[in-house]
């Protein structure tokens, strides 16, 4: 089997909120946001998602890129503010326009890799992406795209000829885009596909006494995954990880992490992984349809 890090992302919702259902110690200091940094670096990871919503990550990811001579060594990936156009008044463009400028100035670069729309609605507004593509246009983003939710949004954005980047959420027990077949068209279509919360939010490596009361039918569904998985010697986070990197229709997989453990855990897995075909298939077969107030952290009560 090859090498697969160069299909991880790296997520920094983590370094700039306490962000995560099983994340056990909060928010990681800047120093050890940037030593994360360091090392994903120096195990070749070159692209890094981040967003306007996710607390300081920007800064620090900007401390990062600016502080190390990195530039364009590194690709990297933020979001318009969600919600944005709705709460501000003014001419739409000038509203996008202020908000990835002030992306630019946290990230310190001139230019961001992909942009993406946070508010899924937004990419069936016709000023909203000629907006975006005007800012394409000037060079000031490579890429736009979307970060969605629901099937629908993500077949929609993948007929648009505006759109290179869709990011999906995508896992052993959410195959929504599997079974609606946006990830063949997204191919057709020559779309770049960014899959995350393969862990859903940690939900995947919790222990049952951890898991709340909220989500009590969801150690059924563990239960039934460990079975599986414990035939063919894997582990959960081999499982979760490994179902979306051997996807040859995902293009990357953004990931996050609470500590520099959890990051050496994920890319080793990465460095040396398995066939497992076979486990993959019975898993997509077993986990179909889950509840969507399971798949949709959104949905979980706190």
């Amino acid at each position: 089997m090859k090498n697969l890090l160069n299909k991880l992302a790296l997520g920094t919702a983590q370094f700039g909120l306490a962000y995560g259902i099983n994340n056990q110690t909060g928010k990681p200091s800047r120093e050890k946001s940037l030593a994360m940094l360091d090392f994903a670096y120096k195990k070749d990871l070159r692209v890094f998602d981040t967003a306007r919503a996710y607390g300081d990550a920007e800064e620090i990811l900007g401390e990062f890129s600016e502080s190390r001579g990195l530039g364009g060594a590194i690709k990297i990936i933020t979001k318009l503010k969600s919600n944005i156009i709705s709460e501000i008044k003014g001419k739409i463009s000038d509203i996008i326009f202020g908000n990835l400028e002030e992306s630019l100035s946290r990230l310190k670069r001139d230019y961001v890799d992909g942009y993406l729309l946070h508010t899924p609605e937004y990419i069936r507004e016709d000023k909203i992406v000629s907006a975006l593509v005007d800012l394409k246009r000037q060079g000031l983003i490579k890429n736009l795209g979307v970060s969605i939710y629901e099937e629908a949004d993500a077949i929609y954005a993948a007929k648009l000829k505006e759109v290179d980047y869709i990011q999906v959420p995508y896992n052993i027990f959410d195959q929504r885009m599997d079974k609606s077949g946006f990830f063949q068209l997204a191919k057709k279509k020559g779309k770049t596909v960014f899959v995350r919360s393969v862990f859903l939010q940690g939900l995947f490596l919790m222990s049952e006494d951890k898991i709340p009361a909220s989500l009590e039918k969801v150690k059924e569904y563990l239960k039934s995954l460990d079975e599986i998985i414990g035939r063919y010697g894997l582990t959960r986070a081999q499982t979760a990880l490994l179902f979306s990197l051997e996807n040859k229709d995902i293009d990357y997989v953004v990931f996050g992490v609470d500590n520099l453990e959890q990051l050496k855990e994920i890319i080793n897995l990465a460095e040396r992984p398995i066939d497992g075909e076979k486990c993959f298939e019975e898993l997509k077969n077993k986990f179909i349809n889950i509840e969507k107030d399971i798949i949709f952290p959104s949905l979980w009560k706190k």
